[in-house]
């Protein structure tokens, strides 16, 4: 079950009082109903600015984790994601205090001009300093579905998001920022610009669309398309387990349609 978040004056009073220490005096707070991985989500304006706090509940172990990695990976992520000022724990809560990225919900659907923002992000994703030691490899959340050769075909030592979806992709005139760390990978650095293009077929692009925008970024440009190959095979064979092959197949049919790249010669 989704928990529904909670406003900002629901949280513990010694909470919000050791982020105000930070933050100064709150002056309007705002909540954010979208994401999965938190008990609240807030926008705050404050005597020192404006921040966005995320808490967890101490007994929310699979909210917890992801907190964890938001603030592991903060240090790496300065030139796509907004800083991370101060983490927090009282009276069983976690809670991380950044600053507030400007702008909206990024449109992907087609004619938009987001997603030509969105295409200059994903190249800046690609220069982002390596990894930390010990995160998983991409293809380590799917262990379950590989076939043989697959773990090496999508080895890479990228800092991967992993879930650009839209309420993750903030927009703020000609520049998008990425929000929301909580499911870091490492990978080669074409899997967020082809887990991207998918989100524009979710949005309505056709496929010949969404693989024209793809064909902007370098890294996908030079995938080998074994690895692409294996990529798409593993999500899907994923999500058919998770939910079934039929209920499945809309959005494997979108994956699928990258494999369309094996066709298309490297360009340098």
């Amino acid at each position: 079950m989704i928990e529904q978040h909670l406003p900002w004056a629901g949280l513990p009073a010694p909470l919000r009082a050791a982020v105000q220490r930070h933050t100064g005096v709150v002056t309007s707070a705002e909540s954010v109903e979208q994401g999965l991985n938190c008990s609240a989500a807030v926008r705050l304006t404050a005597a020192a600015g404006a921040f966005f706090v995320k808490a967890v509940r101490g007994e929310d172990t699979e909210g917890l984790a992801g907190l964890a990695q938001e603030q592991r990976v903060a240090p790496l992520v300065g030139a796509v994601s907004p800083a991370l000022h101060l983490a927090v724990r009282e009276t069983g809560w976690h809670a991380l205090v950044f600053d507030l990225a400007p702008g909206r919900t990024a449109d992907l659907a087609a004619g938009s001009p987001d997603v030509e923002a969105v295409a200059a992000l994903m190249q800046r994703l690609a220069g982002l300093p390596p990894a930390p030691a010990g995160l998983l490899q991409f293809a380590d959340r799917y262990a379950a579905h590989l076939l043989p050769g697959d773990a090496e075909l999508l080895h890479g030592e990228h800092l991967l998001h992993t879930d650009t979806n839209p309420h993750n992709l903030l927009v703020d005139g000609g520049d998008a920022r990425l929000v929301d760390w909580a499911m870091p990978a490492v990978g080669p650095a074409w899997i967020d610009p082809a887990l991207t293009a998918v989100r524009l077929m979710e949005s309505d692009q056709t496929p010949a669309a969404a693989l024209a925008w793809l064909d902007q970024i370098p890294s996908w440009r030079h995938a080998p398309a074994a690895a692409v190959a294996a990529f798409v095979g593993v999500v899907c064979r994923d999500w058919a387990a998770r939910i079934g092959e039929r209920e499945a197949e809309p959005s494997n049919a979108r994956f699928r349609a990258l494999l369309t790249h094996s066709l298309t010669p490297i360009r340098r």
